[in-house]
């Protein structure tokens, strides 16, 4: 099922797109202990190593919804996913009163944080089509059955 999406949704696709390779190479090189503090201490491996997983899956994901324009849903629905997996960290992060990247130096800086987390989600559905291809599907099963 093809599912059209707008000029708009395009330009904020390729937005996310280009952040998410930047946030990767971030966690690769200049940001990498600080992405360090948002690993939960309950994470069975190294918080080096998951920041390095976790920067080449943003790389991928970033890349695919970009230039893998046929994929592009299903590229949004994984970044949907993956930005719900890390939420767990965001939220470590908070708890633990752990310091990041200059910004993140408060109790208050690290809550405001959170709520964007929902949002991130909302932008990749959105602007990959991701939403709509679901909404479409779950329409022609009820109207099926």
């Amino acid at each position: 099922m093809t599912v059209k999406t707008s000029t708009l949704q395009n330009i904020f696709r390729i937005l996310l797109a280009l952040f998410m390779v930047y946030a990767g190479i971030s966690h690769l090189s200049f940001n990498r202990i600080d992405f360090q503090a948002q690993v939960p201490d309950w994470v069975p491996l190294s918080k080096d190593l998951v920041v390095i997983l976790s920067g080449i899956v943003e790389i991928v994901l970033g890349l695919g919804l970009a230039l893998w324009k046929n994929k592009r849903i299903e590229f949004g629905g994984a970044l949907a996913i993956f930005f719900v997996l890390i939420f767990p960290g965001n939220i470590s992060q908070y708890i633990e009163g752990r310091d990041a990247f200059g910004a993140l130096d408060s109790d208050r800086a690290r809550l405001i944080r959170l709520f964007f987390q929902p949002v991130l989600i909302a932008w990749a559905l959105w602007s990959s089509g991701a939403w709509k291809s679901y909404q479409l599907k779950k329409n022609k099963a009820n109207s099926t059955h």
